[in-house]
C-alpha cells in the first residue's frame, strides 16, 4: 500500500463532516466548499448517472483547480468493478492537492490498497456490504480510514435502517478501525434533510458508538450535526475539573466522589479534544 506523509494522513484523521455535492454540477462546488463543512466529497458516484459521468471525470481537473488548497476536498470514485472505476482513478491521481479518495463498496483490503496505488491518496473506505463487514479488519489496514454506508449496508441485509438494528454493525467498524490504529470512523448519513434534531440525536449516537464523524447531504445539515458532535457543558466542566485534579501528577485521585485513573483521564481528554473540534 502506498504510503502517505503524516500531514496528509492528519487531513483525513481530521475530517468530522465531509458534505457531498454532486461531481456533475460543477457550479455548485465553490458553494460547498463555501458551507462550513470540514471537507467535500465531490461524487462520482451515486449523485452521477451513468449517462454522465464521463463528461464529470473530464471536467472534474478543470473545476476544482481554484479549490483544491482552499479546502480539504476529496472525491468518491465509483465502485471497484464497474466501468467507470479506472478511469476515476486515472483522473484522480491527475489532480494535485486532493485531501484522499473516498471508496464506495469497500470490500477488501485489495481494492483498498489498489486505489491507493494508483492514486497516491490515502482511502477513505466506505463499507456498505456484508462482506464488506465481514472484513473490516482487513480493509481498515489497508485504508486510512473506514466509513459507513449504513443505508446501503441495511438494503444488502434487508433488515431495517434503525439505530438499534445497526448497532452491532457500527461496534465492528468501531473495532476494526482502533485495531488498525485509525481514529473513529465516519457515520453514514440521515436522510432528513433540515429535522435538526434527527441529525443531532444521530450524531450524538455516533458518539456513543465511537464514531468521529458523519456523511453530511445538505448544508442545513452542519450546524445540528456540530452540536451533536459537540460535548454538553456538563460534560465539559466534569473534564475540566477531572484534569485540574490531576495536575500534580497523581495517579488516582477522587473527582465528584469518583475515581479517577488512567482511563478516566483519557475520556476527560477525548471530551475536551471534541469540544476543541465542535469550536472549529
Amino acid at each position: 500500500m502506498t504510503t502517505h506523509s503524516n500531514e496528509t494522513t492528519a487531513k483525513v484523521d481530521r475530517i468530522t463532516l465531509p458534505l457531498f455535492v454532486p461531481g456533475d454540477r460543477p457550479e455548485r462546488f465553490a458553494k460547498a466548499v463555501a458551507a462550513g463543512a470540514d471537507a467535500v466529497i465531490v461524487d462520482l458516484e451515486d449523485a452521477v448517472a451513468p449517462a454522465v459521468k464521463e463528461a464529470a471525470r473530464a471536467g472534474l481537473a478543470e473545476a476544482l483547480a481554484p479549490l483544491v488548497g482552499t479546502a480539504s476536498i476529496l472525491v468518491r470514485v465509483n465502485a471497484s468493478g464497474t466501468p467507470w472505476h479506472a478511469a476515476d482513478l486515472a483522473a484522480c491521481a491527475g489532480i494535485a492537492g486532493l485531501a484522499g479518495i473516498v471508496l464506495p463498496k469497500a470490500e477488501t483490503g485489495a481494492d483498498c490498497a489498489g486505489v491507493a496505488e494508483a492514486t497516491g491518496l490515502p482511502v477513505i473506505a466506505l463499507v456498505e456490504s456484508a462482506r464488506g463487514l465481514a472484513n473490516a479488519g482487513e480493509v481498515a489496514g489497508m485504508s486510512a480510514r473506514l466509513a459507513f454506508g449504513s443505508i446501503d449496508f441495511a438494503a444488502d441485509l434487508g433488515m431495517a435502517h434503525a439505530r438499534e438494528v445497526l448497532r452491532p454493525a457500527r461496534f465492528a467498524l468501531a473495532m476494526a478501525a482502533r485495531l488498525a490504529g485509525q481514529c473513529g470512523p465516519i457515520d453514514g448519513v440521515t436522510t432528513a434533510l433540515k429535522d435538526e434534531e434527527a441529525i443531532a440525536g444521530d450524531c450524538r449516537h455516533a458518539v456513543e458508538m465511537g464514531f468521529a464523524g458523519k456523511l453530511i447531504i445538505h448544508p442545513a445539515q452542519i450546524a445540528p450535526a456540530r452540536r451533536g458532535f459537540a460535548p454538553s457543558e456538563a460534560e465539559c466542566e466534569w473534564a475540566q475539573r477531572v484534569l485540574a485534579a490531576v495536575e500534580g501528577g497523581a495517579a488516582a485521585v477522587a473527582v465528584d466522589g469518583a475515581m479517577v485513573d488512567a482511563p478516566v483521564i483519557a475520556k476527560a481528554r477525548q471530551i475536551l479534544a471534541r469540544a476543541a473540534s465542535a469550536a472549529g
